[in-house]
């Protein structure tokens, strides 16, 4: 680079510098700032981005620190009992129990779905308190067309409202004392075990719960129109297919059928009057399989094919049925209980609500001639 310094005027009058020589001047001068100028807009390009870097790497190794903190405290919850407060969120409507880490819970509920399936079909939601109240139309507004400049008439729809109760469902597991001294991941030994119990017992609640203390279930839910059959033991294709389009387009485009791997073994037999299956496998990894081209669900907890048995039940779940979380896993280990015997029990219980919140979604089969 051109050094400013070396060049010299040799007249001592700078009105009589040589025009060639005062356009190389500006020339150099010109170009110098340039490349000044673009090291300048480089060099805090770089600072910026190191700042924005420096910036973030604290909060997202905080919140790292933070989970991996809350999951070793849970984890020597387990193995001890030990209670640390300042890692661990104590369920306040449940004493000694504590609730599970955030990450951890999800995951519980992950595992649940395996024995549920209704949740991954339902809309599941949070709730906050013992109860939750849904308002509930009970009549349409009526419109009606009028001309130019004549008076709307005022509509008088009824609207009410529905309660979904949170219920309570707990259980305990034993496991030894070996286990929880050697497993490498102790946590994930007691989740698996408890999901797989909570689900079973979830997954009936949600089919067919009538009693006070669990959630309702749909199939239980008087307000639901039905189909017959048109045979008492044998299903008929025909009546799936009218069951299937007696719903509105659109809930039937987003439905779903639900039945017993019993039942779906024998629709899998069915045929149209084509002679194409109704039944059709899924070529996608992760597509459920479809009957009419809708995806279909198997629940072990919905009823055989038997004369006035409602073995199949179709419709938008996704608009039709709700299930609430109040907790989902809390977790309280007695050392005592079984000490003599090297065992651990863990005490474990979540609280959930669920119910129909539209009937007019869904449809079932009835298994009769009339």
């Amino acid at each position: 680079m051109h050094n400013l310094a070396h060049i010299e005027l040799k007249s001592d009058d700078a009105d009589n510098v040589p025009a060639d020589v005062a356009s190389a001047l500006a020339n150099l001068t010109s170009s110098v700032d340039a490349r000044l100028k673009a090291i300048e807009t480089k060099s805090d390009a770089r600072l910026d981005k190191l700042e924005a870097k420096a910036n973030r790497l604290p909060a997202s190794n905080d919140n790292h620190a933070e989970d991996a903190l809350e999951t070793k405290a849970f984890t020597d919850f387990l193995r001890s009992g030990q209670i640390d407060q300042k890692s661990l969120t104590v369920a306040g409507d449940a004493p000694g129990y504590v609730l599970a880490p955030e990450d951890r819970a999800s995951e519980f509920i992950r595992n649940l779905v395996e024995f549920s399936p209704v949740r991954a079909i339902a809309d599941v939601k949070s709730a906050g308190s013992h109860t939750v109240i849904l308002p509930k139309r009970l009549s349409i507004t009526n419109a009606k067309w009028k001309g130019e400049a004549v008076a709307s008439e005022a509509s008088e729809p009824t609207f009410g409202e529905m309660e979904i109760a949170i219920k309570e469902l707990n259980t305990h597991v034993d496991i030894s004392n070996w286990l929880l001294e050697d497993a490498q991941n102790v946590e994930s030994e007691v989740r698996l075990a408890l999901a797989e119990d909570f689900g079973a017992k979830e997954g009936t609640a949600f089919v067919n719960g009538t009693l006070a203390a669990e959630p309702k279930g749909f199939m239980t839910e008087a307000g639901i129109a039905q189909s017959i059959n048109g045979h008492a033991a044998n299903l008929s294709a025909d009546a799936l297919i009218s069951l299937m389009y007696a719903l509105p387009a659109t809930y039937r485009n987003r439905g779903t059928w639900a039945m017993n791997g019993t039942t779906l073994a024998t629709i899998r037999k069915l045929k149209d009057g084509q002679g194409n299956y109704l039944w059709q496998p899924s070529y996608q990894a992760g597509q459920p399989e479809t009957i009419l081209g809708r995806p279909v669900v198997e629940l072990i907890d919905m009823p055989d094919v038997a004369a006035n048995a409602f073995p199949i039940i179709f419709g938008d779940f996704k608009a039709g049925y709700r299930i609430y979380d109040r907790i989902e896993l809390a977790v309280r280990p007695n050392p005592y209980l079984l000490a003599t015997e090297g065992m651990v029990r863990f005490h474990a219980r979540r609280r959930v609500g669920a119910g129909v919140v539209r009937t007019d979604v869904f449809r079932k089969l009835k298994m009769a001639t009339s």
